[in-house]
């Protein structure tokens, strides 16, 4: 699943599936179960899916869970390989068994 931009599920679900079926962000979020601003930042791509955002989206509009979180695994993967050289760790070395 290598994708050089793969695109915010957020975004995904914002226009495959709210906007489709002409719902309000606030409709949308009240058929969730989850609040106006949660659903908003994710829609709005400020937030990541979580497995339970994508368990509720399943069980109201359909599309598979495994599939939407495969879309943010491939998301979250791009984006920490363009932050690789931020990421600042020691290589841990195993010592020698006394």
């Amino acid at each position: 699943m290598s994708m050089k931009n793969p695109p915010h599920v957020g975004g995904f679900i914002r226009r495959e599936i709210v906007a489709p079926l002409g719902l309000s962000v606030t409709d949308a979020a009240s058929a969730l179960g989850v609040t106006r601003q949660a659903l908003s930042n994710l829609l709005n791509e400020r937030t990541s899916l979580s497995a339970d955002m994508a368990l509720r989206i399943e069980k109201s509009f359909g599309p598979k869970m495994d599939h939407l979180m495969r879309m943010q695994l491939a998301f979250d993967l791009v984006e920490a390989r363009r932050r690789e050289a931020e990421i600042k760790v020691k290589r841990f070395a195993k010592r020698p068994a006394a």
